[in-house]
């Protein structure tokens, strides 16, 4: 997946959402405790978050003279995004698109081989992966908050399938990726309780 793909993802969030700004988002996001308001805030926080760290690798490999202040990551950096408690699902939306871009950007400009840090060394598709899965995922959860119809686009989640859950069993793309994060049921398979996708990538050679 790709920057492209990142931002097919928040469009589409902006699309289904943007005409419910006046709803309740106090509301609990669906299965979440978080409400809708909160859950969008994460979106943006998640974009950001891997757009950091994107280019921080990037840096770190660029051989810049940065004086060793530039270093590999073995953790998140330690920053933050703050939405202000005041701010509308309108405005929410709007941090979360221009995240959405930073990430898309941060993608466009690394090179296919720079390694960031997400729990161990991931390639730029994963962080696009991540972040498209974030936003379809946590869209999904507010929509059925607010009592929206709406299903994630099939495409994106078949791209979050191949990338972050390659052992997920075959069928309906969308059904298969709610049910993989515990957002549905798939006939044949029981209820996903605990769950977790494989964004850093295996030793070379391994």
């Amino acid at each position: 997946m790709d920057g492209g793909d990142v931002r097919r993802a928040v469009a589409e969030m902006a699309r289904v959402l943007g005409p419910h700004e006046a709803a309740d988002w106090s509301l609990p996001a669906g299965p979440l405790e978080w409400s809708c308001w909160t859950t969008a805030a994460h979106i943006a926080h998640d974009l950001l978050a891997y757009a950091g760290q994107l280019a921080h690798a990037g840096e770190a490999g660029s051989g810049l003279p940065y004086g060793g202040a530039v270093r590999e990551a073995e953790a998140y950096l330690p920053f933050d995004l703050r939405v202000a408690e005041g701010a509308s699902p309108g405005e929410v939306i709007q941090v979360v698109v221009a995240c959405g871009g930073l990430l898309s950007a941060a993608l466009a400009t690394a090179d296919p081989g720079v390694r960031a840090w997400h729990w161990g060394p991931c390639d730029p598709a994963g962080f696009a992966a991540m972040g498209v899965a974030e936003t379809i995922l946590h869209t999904h959860d507010i929509t059925r908050g607010l009592g929206v119809a709406w299903q994630p686009p099939a495409t994106l989640c078949a791209g979050v399938l191949d990338r972050l859950f390659p052992d997920a069993p075959q069928g309906d793309p969308v059904r298969v990726l709610l049910w993989a994060t515990g957002r549905g049921e798939l006939e044949g398979r029981p209820r996903v309780t605990s769950w977790v996708w494989r964004a850093a990538l295996p030793p070379e050679g391994s």
